[in-house]
């Protein structure tokens, strides 16, 4: 089994973690290679250790079984996206401070070995199509995990916002913008926002306003075939940004539209424990 530990060296200092891990795997009759997720370059905020021999990513993927990749969220997220093509799941390690994503915690690195026993199981998660017309032209296109946000920018303004489902006007409203998110989503930003937390299994589309100005507007959970359309007022100078998976922000201008819809492709997540989803909650968020 060919095994890639993709670590965040500004998470995973020095690669302490990857290469405790690639020890153990070693160890249990697997096969290892290190990558980065990123293009790194030295002197800016964190170090390599000298005399590591590291794999191109994207050409590793190509026959590698799995990849474990150690970080925060964003670092999964990042990596749902490479592996997604090739049909590989992902463990991921967390090095950061919530990780609602990850499967073990970095003292938990001995329950590594299990992978190569075959001892582990494998989660699906749903994934969303995200794409921007312009005049009926295609002028953009994404994956997302978690999310796609429509935002007004850093700007102190509201923009107004009409949300479809299947072409039914579901809301309009103003406000400083709307998430779209899967279930797996639904514990980050859709959260703070205020919107449901839903079971990271199912399969559903989670409307979430941010700061709507309007007492009506509420958060909407949808089915997995439903087809959301974001439109910004035809008419209107402002701009409005949508940001996949916390990614680069792409600017949409006045009767651009964002439509969102479950993507055939899914993200796997490996499970070697028994955490529930549940308890994962009250650990991660507290008990209140």
């Amino acid at each position: 089994m060919k095994i890639i530990l993709s670590s965040n060296p500004f998470r995973d200092k020095n690669l302490r973690a990857a290469r405790s891990a690639e020890r153990i795997l070693r160890a249990a009759g697997g096969e290892t290679c290190l990558c980065l997720p990123f293009r790194f370059e030295r002197g800016n905020g964190a170090e390599l250790p000298r005399g590591i021999e590291f794999g191109d990513l994207k050409k590793e993927l190509e026959t590698a079984d799995l990849l474990v990749c150690f970080g925060g969220d964003g670092t999964i997220l990042h990596a749902a996206k490479d592996v997604t093509s090739h049909d590989i799941p992902i463990l991921g390690v967390n090095m950061g401070s919530v990780g609602f994503m990850a499967e073990l915690e970095h003292s938990e690195l001995s329950l590594l070995s299990k992978i190569t026993a075959g001892k582990y199981t494998t989660e699906h998660r749903m994934m969303l199509e995200v794409t921007v017309w312009r005049h009926g032209r295609k002028i953009f296109e994404d994956l997302a995990l978690n999310d796609a946000v429509i935002t007004k920018g850093a700007v102190a303004r509201v923009i107004d916002l009409s949300v479809y489902g299947d072409g039914m006007l579901i809301s309009d409203f103003g406000g400083d913008g709307v998430i779209v998110s899967t279930p797996t989503g639904s514990t980050a930003y859709s959260l703070s926002a205020g919107g449901p937390i839903v079971e990271p299994t199912a399969e559903n589309l989670i409307i979430t306003p941010i700061c709507a100005h309007s007492l009506q507007t509420k958060s909407f959970v949808l089915g997995r075939d439903r087809v959301v359309d974001v439109m910004t007022e035809r008419q209107s100078r402002k701009s409005v940004y949508l940001s996949v998976d916390g990614g680069k922000a792409f600017k949409a201008l006045g009767g651009d539209k964002v439509t969102i819809r479950r993507s055939p492709k899914v993200t796997k997540l490996i499970r070697l424990t028994n955490k529930s989803f549940y308890s994962i909650m009250r650990e991660k968020l507290g008990r209140g």
